[in-house]
């Protein structure tokens, strides 16, 4: 995430801001600038902003910001939509008369506008089911059904079809760490479910059925295979014992499908704290040769280092700092990781998948 400053006062601002603290002035993201905006009133429900690069733009504030308070985007004037680009995306939500529901639906959606601030960044294709019924991706967020109700199921997390489900549950910090500890995950948050739901749809859109195939399978293995079976095995038995040696997570080693959406996760946990660094100017100058070095100069390209082997050499530094900071805070690891050769290759090909951008050629 790149750093954020309000433009009437030139406080640090943060991405979830709704107002700065400094001069008071309410906030909004806006998408066409890629930029935090503050706002003065330009009519009805219309606001400007004294952004330099906003000069004769007028916008409105998303329905969500506006009337339901769950998000912080504004629209171009101009643009007929009443709802930003990033809540379009969610076409199902959980009954929010429900204890609970509404700050789930507003946590999802914070995750959710960062998701989608690093898709946007990466010049991947975005499109939502109404724009694109076939390519076009939606976001339903749903409730486990009253304990007792008739066919009651749980509700999976998962993707089908450019249709992302996220059980609302997931919003609940204390029921999130409940799951993670019976699954023995290191690691489980909000925003790392949407990283890895995304993947499986890109994986579609980019490399199924397409020049990139090939690739893949050489590096992640035959997605052929019986998902089903693989996963039943994964459950049944666990991980495959060598699994630190060529995975990045104990749930990569489950199938190619998991293997990639976890590898492509973990490259934009990467490329986000990497950007966040730089954008502040972190540098590390150990005093001895033998420690980590972590210089500010990394060259970017947009929201992630242009060269993938640059990403790698200041990805280590950047994580045996934050180690040892939550370490000193008596927090657990923030990134409790190895990444072996393997992984790093898979990395690579993400990065490359990334740098490609549009669509492929089949």
């Amino acid at each position: 995430m790149k750093i954020f400053h309000c433009d009437h006062c030139q406080h640090l601002v943060f991405f979830e801001n709704v107002h700065c603290v400094q001069c008071k002035h309410s906030l909004a993201y806006l998408p066409d600038l890629a930029d935090m905006g503050s706002l003065e009133p330009a009519g009805t429900d219309l606001w400007q902003t004294p952004h330099p690069n906003a000069q004769g733009k007028t916008y409105r504030l998303c329905k969500n910001y506006s009337q339901e308070s769950v998000c912080n985007w504004a629209i171009r004037a101009d643009d007929p939509n009443t709802l930003c680009q990033s809540c379009r995306l969610t076409r199902v939500l959980p009954d929010l008369s429900k204890p609970g529901h509404r700050e789930a639906w507003q946590r999802l959606e914070i995750a959710k506008r960062r998701l989608v601030y690093s898709l946007l960044c990466l010049k991947l294709p975005l499109w939502n089911k109404q724009e694109d019924p076939d390519n076009g991706l939606a976001f339903e967020f749903l409730a486990d059904p009253s304990a007792g109700a008739p066919g009651a199921a749980p509700v999976l997390t998962g993707h089908a079809s450019g249709v992302i489900t996220l059980n609302v549950a997931e919003a609940n910090d204390a029921e999130r760490e409940k799951r993670r500890l019976a699954l023995h995950e290191p690691y489980r948050t909000l925003l790392g479910h949407f990283r890895h739901e995304i993947a499986h749809y890109y994986w579609d859109l980019l490399v199924k059925d397409s020049d990139r195939l090939d690739p893949f399978r050489a590096l992640f293995g035959d997605e052929r295979a019986s998902y089903d079976e693989a996963l039943a095995r994964h459950y049944a038995q666990g991980p495959v014992p060598d699994w630190q040696q060529r995975f990045v997570t104990a749930y990569a080693s489950t199938h190619p499908w998991e293997d990639w959406a976890e590898t492509w996760a973990h490259y934009l946990h990467m490329a986000d704290a990497l950007e966040t660094a730089i954008g502040s100017g972190l540098s590390l100058r150990p005093d001895r040769a033998d420690e980590p070095v972590l210089t500010p100069n990394l060259h970017m390209n947009g929201c992630h280092p242009a060269n993938f082997d640059d990403m790698i050499r200041a990805w280590f530094p950047l994580t045996y700092l934050l180690n040892n900071l939550n370490r000193g805070l008596g927090l657990p690891d923030g990134y409790p990781f190895v990444l072996s050769t393997p992984v790093i290759d898979k990395l690579r090909f993400v990065h490359q998948v990334i740098e490609g951008g549009a669509v492929p050629s089949t």
